[in-house]
């Protein structure tokens, strides 16, 4: 036995799961041992966050409830990449539509969701933004738009109750304010 890590054999996948934009595929892979087994990926497209500052350094958050963890959430402002969108045009847009604000988004890496997952979320940063219209909240949507300063920022980031963590941080580190 290797300890050497080595990529796996797909050997099959098939969709176990469909509602709205969610899948679940089932995917078997041979083992570098030569062993078969099954493991179940989310089939998720693209997404795009962004970690958005006021001039005067408040972080723009949507708070909104969510149904996996049961509870009301502060978020980044961020959703799907829409098909033949660029992430940039969809940062900009959900910016918009979820906070009311713009501002001068820049793009700063790609991170990936989970092991499980084939979604790649684009994180971005949003400077300088200024409020310019009020939310676009859909009909299943109930947003709040909450700043908040960018110290207390930091330990919402740090307690783990968010989401987006990863794009917070990424961002934080980007414009040098960790």
């Amino acid at each position: 036995m290797t300890n050497k890590t080595q990529d796996w054999q797909e050997l099959s996948r098939e969709e176990a799961f469909r509602k709205y934009s969610r899948k679940i595929e089932k995917v078997i892979f041979k083992l570098p041992n030569g062993k078969e087994t099954d493991f179940y990926i989310k089939k998720e497209g693209p997404t795009a966050s962004v970690l958005a500052l006021t001039p005067d350094n408040q972080v723009i958050i949507a708070k909104q409830f969510r149904p996996g963890p049961k509870k009301v959430l502060m978020e980044l402002p961020g959703g799907f990449v829409d098909p033949n969108e660029e992430p940039e045009v969809t940062m900009k847009r959900e910016l918009l539509e979820e906070t009311g604000y713009e501002g001068d988004v820049k793009f700063i890496t790609t991170c990936l969701d989970d092991a499980y997952s084939t979604m790649v979320r684009y994180c971005f940063v949003a400077t300088n933004c200024k409020k310019v219209k009020e939310i676009e909240n859909g009909e299943d949507e109930f947003t709040e738009l909450v700043l908040v300063p960018l110290e207390e920022f930091k330990n919402v980031l740090r307690s783990g109750q968010m989401t987006d963590v990863e794009v917070g941080f990424l961002g934080l580190d980007y414009l040098g304010l960790l």
